[in-house]
């Protein structure tokens, strides 16, 4: 692959979603946004690292408002003729059934190669199982995740490739695990033998702080739909309980863990200080892809000394003619724009601005802030679709004032964080793993104003780089505690200095672009991989502790 290749290991890099560009839209939110990030960003220093996934040909969902307000889901059917065929074919077992699995491959986006497995195709009973992201019943789950997992090592044995580790991004892909296990055993090893030995190769990345999250599966499940893959009960409740959960699986499968920053790092030893058996969890905080968020003008007015303000509103601009374009409203450039855009989950409190209205109101009425909105729910998420209504209305009761952008992409997704002034981000400490959104606003000098949870406990300097608010505070009355906070600092802060020291505010713009740059990009995040576990677990002293 590169001239790297020799010098360190070669990784394969399973994940069950990649966000490589708005064209190709296999991917639901931030995990698969980080995915097809940390692939750009091995790409571009010639890492020996592959992607494993599934062409997931209607995509995750195109969700759209209703008259009422309320959001709806299509599933378009995509065309990825820009898809390379391998030639390629593997088989799985569903439900006792042979699933062929066709093999793809996605390299043009400037990425390391991504093999996606595809079972759209007329020899299978169930063609449906790979088209739409996250969808399905249960039992479509576990087959797909026997698709990524087991069809995943199958397919990078036909190809040919030399795996030195298999770095598993989340639990769906723990079935890989397993697989490797399955093909020790096979060579003669017995399943204590072949679990170490598996394990000396595959590293872990856990998200998801909040323990409904962590998936899990009965065993009478996994078992029918074929996740056993030859092994027993009491060898697959060994390595995932019973239920078998997938979080615990990846825990015991690997032998090293990682947390995706320094505060969900503290967050995970302590949700799994329970589970036995598992591999150490370290912190390896996420970053974000700079050629693909930030926009080289900030980085050339950055580097040249000129005005980053003049390029920032080149960015509003933009902004404000994709919501006029949306939404027939006419925002005023000159006036604060504070943005909030991610997946629509409760937790993350995307109405709490709204909770005391006689803070909002003056602000509104005065034209001292607008504010945009954006997200998707899972289609199956009714709480985070009532947050999308909620939104909606409070876009026809402010209208001009505030705006809601439905079909939340990477499209929009990269406008709003080079268009808005600040980004706003108030999720329910501590319940944001890392946050990767505000990254890419603070890689374009778009200043983050949030709680201290997620990436920002490392990269907030209070009135330098951008604000929190709430203190850290975690307890009752944590939602009153940081509304009052929020207002205070949005009041007696930002507001001030964005209308009235329009020096300080560049100043602040510059120390963000700077640290978000330096220490949030994902060139850092993937060279941090292969120094802390990728070089670590394929060290041949390497040992499981």
């Amino acid at each position: 692959m590169s001239k790297q290749a020799k010098k360190v290991p070669s990784v394969a890099y399973f994940c069950m979603e990649f966000g490589l560009d708005p064209s190709f839209p296999i991917y639901s939110g931030g995990l698969g946004i980080l995915a097809g990030d940390y692939l750009k960003a091995a790409y571009d220093d010639g890492y020996p690292i592959v992607g494993v996934g599934i062409l997931w040909r209607k995509g995750y969902t195109s969700q759209y408002v209703d008259d009422s307000g309320y959001p709806y889901d299509l599933s378009p059917e995509y065309n990825f003729d820009f898809l390379k065929d391998t030639g390629v074919k593997v088989e799985v077992s569903i439900k006792n059934n042979p699933v062929t699995l066709k093999v793809w491959l996605a390299e043009h986006f400037n990425n390391a190669p991504l093999y996606l497995l595809d079972a759209d195709l007329p020899e299978n009973k169930e063609p449906w199982l790979t088209h739409s992201l996250y969808r399905g019943n249960h039992d479509d789950r576990i087959a797909q995740e026997i698709i990524l997992g087991i069809g995943g090592i199958r397919a990078l044995r036909a190809l040919g490739l030399d795996i030195d580790l298999y770095h598993f991004n989340e639990g769906h892909a723990v079935l890989a695990g397993i697989e490797l296990i399955r093909e020790k055993m096979m060579a003669g090893l017995q399943f204590e033998q072949a679990l170490q030995a598996t394990r000396r190769e595959i590293v872990f990345t856990t998200h998801t702080p909040v323990p409904a999250g962590n998936e899990s599966h009965h065993h009478g499940a996994l078992s029918y739909v074929g996740a056993y893959n030859g092994l027993t009960y009491e060898q697959m409740n060994r390595i995932g309980g019973d239920p078998f959960n997938m979080t615990v699986a990846g825990l015991r499968l690997s032998t090293l863990t990682n947390a995706v920053s320094q505060l969900h790092g503290e967050t995970a030893q302590q949700m799994w200080q329970h589970v036995t058996d598992c591999s150490p969890i370290i912190a390896i905080t996420n970053g974000v892809h700079q050629g693909t968020w930030q926009d080289p003008k900030m980085q050339e007015a950055l580097l040249s000394g000129t005005s980053l303000f003049a390029p920032h509103q080149e960015n509003k601009q933009r902004l404000l003619a994709e919501i006029q374009f949306k939404t027939g409203h006419v925002l005023d450039p000159e006036t604060l724009l504070i943005g909030f855009a991610r997946r629509a989950a409760t937790y993350k409190r995307g109405d709490l601005i709204f909770r005391d209205r006689a803070e909002l109101l003056p602000l509104l009425q005065n034209r001292q802030v607008q504010l945009v909105f954006s997200g998707k729910a899972h289609p199956q998420d009714h709480e985070g679709k009532q947050l999308v209504a909620n939104l909606v209305a409070l876009a026809k009761e402010f209208p001009g004032q505030v705006i809601f952008l439905e079909n939340y992409d990477m499209t929009l997704g990269k406008l709003l964080t080079r268009g808005c002034d600040v980004w706003l981000n108030n999720p329910r400490r501590p319940m944001e793993a890392s946050g990767t959104s505000g990254m890419k606003a603070a890689m374009n000098g778009v200043l983050n104003f949030s709680t201290l949870d997620g990436w920002w406990v490392e990269g907030c300097q209070h009135g330098v780089n951008g604000w929190q608010f709430g203190d850290a505070y975690i307890g009752d009355g944590q939602d009153e505690h940081d509304l009052n906070a929020l207002y205070r600092t949005l009041k007696e802060q930002i507001i001030p200095t964005y209308y009235q020291d329009r020096p300080k505010w560049e100043s602040m713009m510059k120390a963000s672009i700077q640290s978000g740059t330096t220490d949030f990009s994902a060139r850092r995040m993937v060279r941090e991989y292969y120094n802390r576990m990728y070089q670590v677990v394929a060290a041949p002293q390497a040992k499981i502790s």
